[in-house]
């Protein structure tokens, strides 16, 4: 689970882009830290970067697929 110390660095946002789910090996739509659903591993990554593919991010058998949904935007300015 994302974690972090400073509350003040962080606003709570209801956009839909926290609701959806993404294929490994596709660009990141967002800047953040996005979380696999199934078994809760974390990545920072940068917008446009390829989210951790299968071959490189694996569940046990029967585990259930893997998908990416954001759970931090990294807002740039």
């Amino acid at each position: 689970m994302a974690q972090y110390k400073y509350a003040k660095f962080l606003n709570e946002n209801t956009h839909s882009a926290y609701d959806e789910k993404h294929s490994p090996g596709v660009a990141a739509p967002n800047p953040g830290i996005y979380r696999c659903v199934t078994c809760g591993d974390e990545i920072g990554i940068a917008k446009g970067h390829i989210l951790p593919p299968q071959n490189h991010h694996q569940h046990a058998a029967g585990a259930g697929k893997i998908e990416w949904q954001l759970i931090v935007f990294a807002q740039q300015r």
